[in-house]
């Protein structure tokens, strides 16, 4: 269960039943004085007996364990009320802590009706929702970290890289010694991280490909990313996800050139690694995720001027802007 990556630096693959996903990465470094873990799984019992089972394996006593949360999602966050003690620390970012313990979801809910998701299935896509039903039950105290902030834990010094756009405070450690980064979700391999976007208030799709070009300049030869293996060049993978992300606004431009349409339309008509026959037949949840990412895009190409919106009788509705000839 348990997987010795470096000395004294150990994964635990926590199960994630019935999620694409499948299971997240738990890091657990082990130190002289205190340990450290990574990022714990959703607030289930089938992720609690697997990191149970796995810190049991490994001797490590929870009363001297602190913890570091790459970002707010539940796969990640989710389980460490559960487990964190009296005497430990939490590790966690500014701008999501804010709202942590009050999770917007009638904002979201209200912008995706005016994105043009189905009026009945909406609160069926927040119940469902990992985050509405997995999330941390109750308020967590936080030791607050930004860009450069130092953890030292054992043999390890890690530095603390702000990386949002997968989430608004996502944050990376680095290594820089050992030259490892772990990327929580803002680096995956074989999967790409979801890019979604429920208002108005940012670019995450910009902002991401910024935090990316940030992270190229880091000297690494081991990713530790929060969902799958480790078989990546960092560099390599940086530029995939950059080329996903080009493919997929120009999918989106090729979309909206037959006409206008809303956010929730134009995911029904982009390509998606599923294995569902068609838009109809995936789970509401997966339309959910879906849509944010279609979003995402728009918005993105909004700011390129690629994009032009406008309210139509009550929905968001998108049309190509004059600067539409190329990503």
């Amino acid at each position: 269960m348990c997987q010795e990556v470096l000395p004294n630096l150990f994964r635990i693959e926590i199960p994630l039943p019935n999620n694409p996903l499948k299971a997240i990465n738990s890091y657990v470094i082990k130190g002289q004085e205190r340990n450290l873990i990574i990022d714990t799984g959703m607030n289930r019992e089938e992720c609690k007996n697997a990191m149970q089972a796995g810190l049991l394996e490994l001797s490590v006593d929870l009363n001297i364990t602190d913890f570091f949360i790459t970002h707010m999602h539940a796969d990640h966050l989710g389980l460490v009320s559960s487990l964190a003690t009296a005497d430990s620390k939490i590790y966690f970012n500014g701008p999501e802590s804010e709202n942590l313990n009050n999770i917007p979801w009638e904002k979201q809910k209200y912008f995706a009706g005016l994105s043009g998701f189905p009026e009945s299935e909406l609160q069926a896509a927040i119940e469902m929702h990992p985050g509405f039903k997995y999330g941390h039950k109750k308020n967590v105290e936080f030791v607050i970290l930004k860009q450069n902030d130092v953890l030292n834990i054992g043999n390890y010094s890690f530095i603390c890289i702000e990386t949002p756009g997968h989430t608004p405070g996502h944050m990376c450690l680095y290594e820089s010694s050992k030259k490892v980064l772990v990327s929580g979700d803002h680096i995956l391999g074989g999967i790409t991280p979801n890019i979604s976007l429920w208002d108005d208030d940012w670019d995450p799709l910009g902002v991401y490909l910024k935090s990316l070009d940030k992270v190229g300049l880091l000297d690494v030869e081991l990713v530790l990313p929060g969902h799958r293996g480790f078989n990546m060049t960092c560099n390599e993978r940086i530029l995939e996800l950059k080329l996903h992300h080009q493919e997929r606004a120009n999918e989106v431009l090729a979309i909206l050139s037959n006409g206008d349409l809303n956010g929730y339309q134009v995911a029904a008509l982009m390509t998606w690694d599923m294995t569902y026959e068609s838009w109809e037949m995936f789970p509401v949840s997966q339309k959910w995720f879906a849509t944010g990412e279609a979003i995402a895009h728009l918005k993105y190409l909004e700011g390129e001027g690629k994009v032009i919106k406008e309210i139509r009788q009550g929905k968001l509705v998108y049309t190509l802007g004059t600067q539409h000839s190329g990503y």
